[in-house]
């Protein structure tokens, strides 16, 4: 029998997110001499080329193909295989504050909210009957995961909500003229927007000073099959910090990465097993693995960046992603 691939996938890896009021400078990366002594026992296999404006982010692209599901831009059908549901078109319903200034609408993500389940639930059931009149069904899953089921959801391509947290909501909204599909999702979350807003719910927030939960965003749509293969590992270390554009933060879980994940693909590696490693940034992801021949020169381009003279330049090691 051939032994198991160790696989780990790394979001973030690199982060190009600032928000507003950085000044875009990233504060020094720790060294990661885990990271240098695994990529020198690894060859580069295969680079995912993509851009900042793909609907689905290098990470989803990666894991979506390891697992075998479709992996159309911005229609994997992330809520269906999640929630089990075969042969069904699902999407997930996250429910977000949108905050309107002068001239943009930017989407906070509901991790930072404070949204509690009970909230949560009054918010759904108050949506639960403008969806049914569209046809959708909605299942209450968690306080940050509303399940949504309908033909609408169907080759429906819906940016991830990784694209758009925390950043202005314009560019990354269907296009209702070009995608008839999604007029209805779209009003939809119009009329969630006035709802949410004079909800009690929302009343009780503003009182206690955290922000408001006044609509929701659409992902993961699609259908799946019911087939799947065994997922790799893949790490949310450092997505929080990169979404926030928190780089200081992003560094120092970096550092936690190195002693934990890649240490224990390291330890794998060195012990004869067939690992695989992809770092995945916000355009591209590249990948590397055990047991397969090396490219002329690319072994010695990353030798030359991880001398131990010197800190490992990251930066300079991820400036493809």
């Amino acid at each position: 029998m051939a032994p198991t691939l160790q696989h780990l996938i790394v979001p973030y890896a690199a982060t190009g997110v600032h928000l507003p009021g950085q000044d875009g400078a990233a504060p020094p990366l720790p060294t990661l001499p885990r990271l240098a002594r695994l990529l020198e026992r690894l060859a580069q296999q295969e680079i995912d080329r993509g851009d900042e404006y793909s609907l689905s982010p290098p990470h989803e692209r990666v894991l979506a193909r390891a697992l075998g599901l479709p992996a159309s831009d911005g229609a994997i059908p992330w809520a269906a295989w999640q929630a089990g549901e075969r042969q069904q078109a699902c999407a997930w319903f996250t429910p977000c504050h949108w905050q309107a200034s002068m001239d943009q609408v930017t989407l906070q993500p509901p991790e930072g909210l404070e949204l509690s389940e009970a909230e949560s639930r009054e918010l759904f059931e108050a949506l639960r009957p403008w969806a049914e009149e569209d046809g959708i069904a909605l299942q209450f899953l968690s306080a940050t995961r509303w399940l949504a089921l309908g033909p609408a959801f169907a080759d429906l391509p819906w940016a991830s909500l990784d694209r758009v947290a925390h950043r202005q909501l314009d560019a990354w909204l269907p296009d209702g003229e070009r995608l008839p599909q999604a007029r209805a999702l779209l009003r939809l979350q119009n009329e969630a927007q006035m709802l949410f807003y004079s909800h009690r719910v929302n009343d009780l927030r503003s009182a206690r000073g955290l922000p408001l939960v006044n609509g929701f965003w659409i992902s993961g749509t699609g259908a799946w099959d019911g087939q799947a293969l065994p997922a790799p590992q893949v790490t949310d270390r450092l997505r929080l910090p990169a979404l926030r554009g928190d780089l200081t933060s992003w560094a120092k879980a970096w550092e936690q990465l190195e002693q934990d994940e890649i240490a224990t693909l390291l330890a794998a590696a060195e012990g004869g097993a067939e690992v695989r490693l992809t770092l995945c940034g916000e355009r591209s992801a590249i990948s590397w693995a055990s047991g397969l021949p090396t490219k002329p020169g690319a072994l010695l381009r990353l030798r030359r960046l991880f001398q131990r003279q010197r800190p490992l330049d990251l930066a300079s090691l991820l400036s493809q992603l």
